[in-house]
């Protein structure tokens, strides 16, 4: 596999890497090493650096005003952009667009105009409400909020979801409720606005990461229009997978990024710290730590590259996509754990980024899909038959 960027993949990471190091970095220093998002003329400075960049909206289809850019290229700047401290959560303080709900994209005319267009233009936030209570992993089957048609305008629905991100924050969401019997094709998908009657997020749920990564919302005869069913009824699970398996090309190659800073920061760390008369980075069992950051990097990195290649051919890249994201998880983790080690009592404290890129790639282990799930959807690949 050839992965040599070419002139254009080369000016565009070359900007973001500036960008970052210039304009993401500096401003960091006077944020709580938790902070999740900057003032709002700060960030509209920065949405202005990256439109001027052309590159605004790269989770968006070059129809809706996004920038015409492969796969490989959304990639290679996911790895960039994640570089600096909040990078594994919100990667450039979501100046490059943030994260979008994809499957908006898939919404009627109306739909459109109402929830996804105010959703691209930044006016308005959006919640993704598929895990619940009683399971996140196997949705499909996990899935006991119900809805109720009632008359032909209305459904009612009634549940609870859980570990929903930033749905305190959020203008509207999709919530997945059933509608039919069990399994995939019972559940469809709803347009929910956040100030409806019968809609509260209960409590925000405290993790390793910050006191806002997760909520849980309460629904309790929340009465929805018909027309705000996403797709078709019992589509849900469909509507929910759409685009899952492009959207955690990017997700496995930001775990990169902050791998490799992590791992940069180890190396030049062991070349200045003395430790009885030598530097660190002259004792062999430091620098078999750094050899296998070096291997377990080359090797994720290869991979997500592979996945993002096949995506742009249009060939199958479900597996490639699950492998890319088990593996830049996986040793995304250790990298920043050998690193930490490295660094000593340094590692673990918040003058440096370090502790909490290992508490948010911890998370990154599970979210998404955990790495036990990955493991089902390559082996039920290879396999060729459903695993249960």
């Amino acid at each position: 596999m050839d992965f040599t960027l070419n002139e254009e993949q080369t000016m565009i990471v070359d900007m973001v890497r500036k960008f970052v190091q210039q304009e993401i970095i500096p401003l960091e220093k006077d944020l709580d090493p938790d902070a999740d998002e900057v003032d709002h003329d700060t960030y509209d400075k920065l949405v202005e650096k990256t439109k001027a960049m052309g590159l605004y909206g790269l989770d968006t289809p070059p129809e809706y005003g996004g920038p015409d850019i492969s796969m490989v290229t959304r990639t290679l700047i996911a790895i960039e952009c994640s570089q600096h401290r909040a990078g594994l959560y919100v990667p450039c303080y979501n100046a490059f667009g943030g994260a979008r709900q994809a499957q908006l994209f898939e919404a009627t005319d109306a739909q459109k105009e109402k929830y996804l267009y105010p959703m691209l233009k930044g006016e308005k936030k959006v919640f993704f409400g598929l895990s619940e209570p009683s399971g996140g992993s196997d949705p499909a089957r996990a899935i006991q909020t119900k809805a109720v048609r009632d008359g032909n305008d209305h459904w009612v629905l009634n549940g609870t979801k859980l570990w929903i991100s930033g749905a305190d924050r959020a203008d509207y969401g999709l919530v997945f409720a059933r509608t039919g019997g069990e399994g995939r094709s019972g559940v469809t998908a709803f347009i929910v606005e956040t100030d409806w009657p019968g809609f509260n997020v209960t409590r925000v749920v405290h993790t390793l990461r910050s006191a806002k990564y997760a909520t849980e919302i309460h629904i309790e005869n929340l009465r929805v229009p018909h027309e705000n069913i996403l797709g078709e009824e019992g589509g849900g699970f469909a509507i929910a997978n759409d685009r899952l398996a492009r959207q955690r090309v990017p997700y496995a190659a930001e775990c990169l990024g902050v791998a490799i800073r992590a791992h940069e920061m180890a190396v030049e760390y062991s070349k200045i710290r003395e430790t009885f008369g030598a530097t660190l980075s002259s004792r062999q069992g430091i620098q078999w730590m750094l050899v296998e950051n070096e291997i377990d990097l080359r090797s994720a990195r290869l991979l997500v590259l592979d996945a993002a290649a096949k995506c742009d051919r249009g060939l199958p890249f479900r597996t490639e996509s699950a492998i890319a994201k088990l593996v830049c998880a996986e040793n995304g983790f250790r990298v920043v754990d050998r690193s930490m080690q490295i660094h000593g009592g340094l590692g673990v404290a918040k003058d440096l980024p370090l502790e909490r890129w290992f508490r948010e790639m911890r998370i990154r282990r599970i979210g998404e899909g955990p790495s036990e799930v990955q493991k089902h959807v390559i082996a039920r690949d290879i396999i060729g038959a459903s695993l249960r």
